[in-house]
């Protein structure tokens, strides 16, 4: 843009004077900030206070839109919004404006606002500026009570991000009281139902943006939504110093992070949970999970969640936790686990070696059922959900600490089988494997018990009869025993085979779950591998960025200092110019008063000629009447002709003197007639 201030340019606007403001870390240079959209510079107010200065945006080209000065209009009404104050805006028009837009055409359809004093929240990201739990809570409160207020306008920001988040809880300037701690910058893509959609739309700003929305553009009542939840997240989770560490850069994650079950959302999900408590946790947890944009939580529901925050709760909210549970949620998200799965596991616990000692830990502390029942009901929700992988992870986690022959292990073990069998399907070649229908020797003993059982509860028979026939029914007797009991040794020795079989098949079963383990570990191992050389990879990304940004900056310091040199030696040639002007008028001055002085000497002289003349028609007068008195009217009539010829050289001149102008009409009427006679004057 060809719209270039220097600090202290002077600009008439709607009939007000600013003076460009000077950037405070950099004299030399005019206060601006760029943005997306075009370049904002700080405008002062010559008569007013620092609070009052004036924001003026200047816009790219592309974003130089008429329908503008409509859309101010309406959001002149927002004005009064806390946290709104930018919407009191004027749009510089051809038509009020018309000549400070021919002298400078990027001018035209710029904005004029309030300037906002304060950092960023992009600045606060940046610096890596842990925050204390009071501070956070009052940032998060103050931007979900601007955006409650937006919703029920059915006002929406469209991009809202850090680098528009401004904080002047944190200004240097003192500002008045009731000043908003966050205000809203940028809102030129703001949604409203009275507005019309913007020409070109945004897709988000990285960081802020649901990858399932990132390619369409942000244009609807429900678009801060999403980012807003990431925002107060991050602004909560700012007075932890294990969030700040793990932040990604100008945001807390990297875009490719967002909704997906990375090592960062288990971090921050954790630390929200353990200083602000399990319903910040769920409005959290809701956003990340949304399918859309209208189903995460409104602006509303996290006032009414932070203003319920106590300052009890936040006296203790500090407390740093412990090592194990950054470690287990790392774990947790390396596994692949939900987000509920890996809330489980990452209960506060010492940490083990094993991953069964820790649940069993666990399990200890919150209760016999409580992580079971909990982890149960998550791995049933996951497969309702049509999540089985996931569930299968959180029901493997469970087998490992309930109680062997429990129904619970029975219930476990069959959803695992079930669940490996429906993401691992046998080919048709494949025999069918047999079921264990039970895992100990207790139905063995149960079925010998009930053969014997059976066998001593045949009846006596007592018959009365002969004593042969009675050892003939007494021999049958002993035969049927004796068959009975033969059938039960067979019964049992088919049984303790068919035990014998479904132990092995249960042994061969395990030794693949644990072959197939092993497999998923090195497939762990190698995800991990992957993600570190990843973000390897994003590192030196990230230093090129930062290499390519010094390079930026060091070459607009450098073209600064050219236009500061440029502009040295066209003031030095105006100062040249000046002088040469300077000269040239003394010169003028000096002949214009060397002329009114030869002019002067010229009517002095002139003037005492006059006087002599004077002198002499009065003695030529006398010497006519003399000559006339003296009967020679010859010498008076040549002497009064040269009265007349004297006095005809100047006669308003000599008419004005005494009684000159009387002896000239005296001498007149002799010429005229000889008779006339002069009179004595």
């Amino acid at each position: 843009m060809s719209f270039q201030p220097n600090p202290g340019d002077e600009l008439i606007i709607n009939g007000t004077a600013y003076v460009v403001g000077r950037h405070p870390a950099a004299p030399g240079l005019a206060y601006a900030q760029a943005g997306r959209q075009g370049i904002v510079y700080q405008l002062n107010a010559k008569n007013g206070a620092p609070h009052e200065a004036k924001a003026l945006k200047v816009f790219f080209p592309k974003f130089r839109i008429p329908a503008m000065v409509y859309q101010s209009e309406h959001m002149e009404a927002y004005g009064d919004i806390p946290g709104l104050q930018v919407c009191k805006r004027d749009v510089l028009t051809p038509e009020r404006n018309g000549s400070l837009i021919a002298e400078q055409p990027d001018l035209l359809y710029a904005v004029l606002m309030p300037w906002v004093h304060g950092m960023t929240w992009f600045d606060c990201l940046t610096d890596q500026r842990q925050l204390e739990a009071s501070d956070s809570l009052a940032l998060a409160r103050a931007l979900a009570g601007i955006g409650s207020a937006m919703e029920q306008k059915g006002l929406a920001h469209c991009d809202l991000s850090a680098p528009n988040v401004m904080l002047p809880f944190f200004s240097e300037v003192e500002l008045p009281e009731g000043t908003s701690a966050v205000e809203l910058v940028d809102v030129e893509q703001m949604y409203s139902t009275k507005m019309d959609r913007p020409d070109a739309l945004l897709a988000g700003s990285p960081g802020y943006a649901a990858h399932r929305t990132v390619h369409s553009g942000l244009w609807s009542a429900y678009a801060d939504r999403f980012a807003g939840a990431i925002i107060i997240g991050e602004m909560l989770g700012w007075s932890d110093r294990v969030v700040v560490d793990k932040a990604w850069g100008e945001s807390y994650f990297d875009q490719h992070e967002m909704q997906t079950p990375c090592e960062r959302y288990f971090i921050l999900r954790k630390s929200l949970e353990s200083r602000w408590g399990s319903k910040v946790v769920e409005l959290f947890s809701r956003a990340w999970d949304s399918q859309d944009l209208s189903s995460c939580p409104t602006f509303g529901e996290w006032l009414v969640v932070l203003n319920a925050v106590t300052e009890q709760e936040i006296s203790v909210e500090a407390i740093e936790p412990e090592p194990a549970a950054t470690e287990t949620i790392e774990s947790a998200a390396v596994g692949g686990l939900s987000s509920e799965a890996a809330s489980s596991l990452s209960a506060p616990a010492p940490l083990k070696t094993e991953q069964a000692a820790l649940l069993n830990q666990a399990a200890l502390e919150q209760g016999e059922r409580g992580v079971t029942d909990k982890l149960f009901r998550q791995a049933r929700d996951l497969e309702q959900q049509n999540k089985p992988a996931a569930a299968l992870e959180v029901y493997r986690s469970l087998y490992h600490f309930v109680e062997d022959g429990s129904p619970l292990h029975v219930e476990v073990s069959a959803a695992i089988t079930g669940l490996e069998e429906q993401l691992n399907p046998m080919t048709p070649e494949q025999p069918e494997k047999t079921k264990a229908w039970y895992r100990s020797k207790a139905f063995i003993v149960t079925t010998a018990a009930a053969v014997v059982l059976l066998a001593a509860g045949i009846p006596a028979v007592n018959i009365l009869a002969d004593q042969s026939n009675q050892r003939q029914i007494e021999a049958a007797k002993q035969e049927e025993a004796a068959k009975a009991a033969k059938a039960a040794e067979e019964k049992l020795a088919a049984e303790q085979k068919a035990a014998q079989k479904l132990l092995t098949e249960k042994q061969r079963q395990e030794a693949e779950q644990q072959t197939k383990q092993q497999a998923l570990a090195a497939q762990k191992q190698q995800e991990e591998q992957k993600k570190q050389q990843a973000l390897i990879a994003q590192q030196v990304k990230y230093e090129a960025y930062l290499a390519q940004k010094e390079q930026n900056k060091q070459a607009a310091a450098k073209l600064a200092k050219q236009k500061a040199y440029d502009q040295q030696a066209k003031y030095e040639k105006y100062l040249a110019l000046k002088k040469e002007q300077e000269a040239r008028a003394a010169q003028e001055e000096a002949a214009r008063k060397a002329a009114a002085e030869a002019e002067q000497k010229q009517k002095e002289s002139m003037h005492a000629r006059n006087k002599e003349n004077v002198l002499q028609l009065i003695s030529l007068y006398n010497k006519a009447y003399a000559s006339q008195e003296g009967g020679s009217a010859a010498k008076a009539k040549s002497f009064a002709k040269r009265f007349r010829t004297l006095y005809d050289s100047n006669p308003s001149y000599y008419r004005s003197v005494g009684e000159v102008g009387y002896r000239a009409s005296s001498i007149y009427n002799f010429l005229g007639d000889t008779n006339f006679r002069l009179p004595k004057i």
